[in-house]
């Protein structure tokens, strides 16, 4: 009989017999983009040392608070009386959101922070006071009887929202809580690094209390972000004048200036000129995003891809952005550094289903990661 070859003989050999099984290296979705981070002189060690210190900032988030309510649904048919489909609840789940969902990034990530807002007297209030308690975050919901608090219910159907229902009234506070909603918040001014305005335009934030506000925290360098979202509703992210950063989608930023033409980086120009902005991020959803910030005397544009090659839930990926990035900049960074981490921290939370706080070691794990070397020099 004919010899076999060493390694056929020694897999017959092994017939019969178990293998030591080989275990599977981890492998995550988010791929570092070394390219913008060599663009802009950025290294893991200089990330790492940034999301250190994230611990001891002092934040002050003002701003809408939303419940985000998911009712996953089984179609039963379509009625015979009048053609509407027919849906039976099957699972339900309920989510801390709007800027509430912000507070609770920013303490996941380190700081300490404070969230002001205006609820209903309702259960739904209660449940966001009880969210704000377990995530560790100091707040001060005022009450007003003349509104709900904003719940969004959206029905699902395999995964894909079939209606969305929402329960809010957008009219402006009235001034007596105006008031009580400046007096509280000119009072935290004192001992805090970072005011965020999480505009979801739906009453929280009138122009004269966020005129009041940035004026007294500019005042006292005390550092300011906005972000005011436009979805089925109308805001203008213009309005927040005078901020350190400002982080619109491009439908926000191109609705702020009526200029639906123009390339992107114009936008981005345009929009940092009209709001007296430091800097501008144009968040992109699934491409990235583009930031428009100075680099030495001039200002510059440039994007940053998306990190998260396989995003399960991308729902409060601009929250998580928009609090990480901005802590980056109240903690000492400079604009390329606090959009890597933004960026970075939004593909953490696009990895999960659910509009849950981004810890400081997701991202460091992140950064941590064998691969993460390549950010090295």
């Amino acid at each position: 009989m004919q010899d076999l070859p060493d390694a056929c003989g020694a897999a017959l050999a092994g017939r019969g017999r178990p293998q030591p099984a080989r275990p599977i290296p981890h492998r995550s979705p988010i791929v570092l983009q070394t390219a913008f981070a060599a663009r802009h002189g950025l290294t893991a060690r200089e990330l790492l040392g940034t999301l250190d210190r994230f611990a001891g900032l002092r934040v002050l988030v003002v701003g809408d608070v939303i419940i985000d309510e998911y009712v996953d649904c089984v179609p039963l048919g379509v009625s015979r009386e009048d053609g509407s489909v027919v849906l039976s609840p099957s699972k339900e789940a309920r989510f801390l959101g709007g800027a509430g969902i912000v507070a609770a990034h920013a303490r996941a990530l380190g700081a300490e922070v404070t969230f002001l807002t205006v609820c209903g007297a309702d259960e739904a209030a209660s449940f966001a006071a009880e969210m704000l308690d377990g995530f560790g975050v100091d707040h001060a919901i005022l009450a007003d009887i003349s509104r709900p608090t904003t719940r969004k219910q959206r029905f699902r159907v395999d995964g894909r929202i079939a209606m969305r229902l929402s329960h809010l009234c957008p009219h402006d506070i009235a001034d007596v809580l105006h008031e009580r909603l400046a007096g509280h918040a000119l009072s935290l001014l004192p001992r805090t690094d970072l005011l965020m305005f999480s505009d979801f335009n739906y009453g929280c934030l009138p122009q004269r209390l966020v005129a009041t506000l940035t004026e007294a925290a500019s005042a006292r360098g005390v550092s300011r972000a906005a972000d005011s979202q436009t979805s089925s509703q109308q805001g203008d992210i213009a309005r927040f004048a005078g901020m350190d950063l400002v982080t619109p989608t491009e439908r926000e930023a191109r609705l702020a200036l009526q200029n639906f033409d123009s390339r992107l980086a114009e936008v981005a120009a345009a929009l940092r000129r009209k709001a007296r902005a430091a800097q501008v991020a144009v968040t992109l959803g699934a491409q990235g995003l583009l930031l428009h910030a100075r680099k030495g005397a001039v200002y510059h544009s440039d994007r940053l891809p998306a990190f998260n090659t396989e995003p399960k839930d991308v729902s409060g990926a601009g929250d998580c952005y928009f609090a990480a990035s901005a802590m980056a900049l109240a903690a000492g960074a400079d604009p390329w550094c606090g959009a890597y981490l933004g960026a970075l921290a939004a593909a953490c939370k696009v990895g999960r289903v659910g509009n849950t706080p981004i810890r400081k070691a997701d991202v460091a794990a992140e950064l941590s990661m064998a691969g993460s070397s390549n950010l090295d020099r």
